[in-house]
């Protein structure tokens, strides 16, 4: 079963009146390669749960998704969920097919700009990519995030896959999925920016 269908499933035996955290995302939020229910996103959704928090969390992650797919897909997400806060954790698909770093920065600032206008908070998630791209576009690929998130005053996790990108046991044999043992470190990383926009916690 697809990640996001899975993670709506789980919605239904949670609260309808709950707010909406929307994970608009590509493989590394879809479970790519993981046993399902082993990714961040439903270790973050246990969380929620276990720390009183009252989101409920649709994953609307798609592997091999790319910023301008996202840029399609949002609309009709935020239409239909009507999110409190949204992670967009897309670019990395823009990057190792070369694409436009221009493109990318301005489909990332559109889902964000998107995202704030139908009232949601948002989490940008940057990324990196290996060396081996060039010095100029890896620098610039990188800084584009922190751009869109200065520029659209919405909070940054500068890089995520901290902690995990530079120990190459924690990589699926493609070496460019994370493998399960990686997935809370990814949630740690998430969490340390996300908190501060959930609001307290249901006593």
């Amino acid at each position: 079963m697809p990640a996001a269908a899975q993670s709506q499933k789980t919605d239904a035996t949670q609260s309808s009146s709950a707010p909406v955290l929307l994970v608009l995302g590509d493989s590394l939020s879809a479970e790519y390669g993981l046993a399902r229910g082993t990714g961040w996103v439903a270790l973050l959704e246990r969380r929620l749960r276990e720390r009183k928090y009252d989101y409920r969390v649709v994953n609307a992650s798609i592997s091999g998704d790319t910023t301008s797919g996202g840029v399609s897909r949002l609309p009709a997400l935020l239409s239909q969920h009507r999110p409190r806060i949204v992670i967009v954790e897309l670019g990395s698909n823009d990057a190792l097919r070369g694409l436009s770093l221009q493109m990318t920065e301005q489909n990332l600032d559109k889902m964000v700009q998107a995202s704030q206008a139908a009232g949601a908070r948002v989490l940008l998630a940057g990324m990196q990519i290996p060396p081996n791209y060039g010095r100029d576009y890896t620098q610039r690929f990188q800084q584009l995030f922190a751009k869109v998130a200065q520029s659209r005053k919405v909070a940054l996790l500068p890089f995520l896959l901290e902690g995990v990108a530079e120990h190459i046991e924690f990589f699926q044999p493609d070496r460019l999925h994370p493998t399960e043992q990686a997935q809370p470190r990814i949630l740690d990383n998430v969490w340390r920016h996300l908190e501060p926009l959930l609001g307290p916690a249901n006593a």
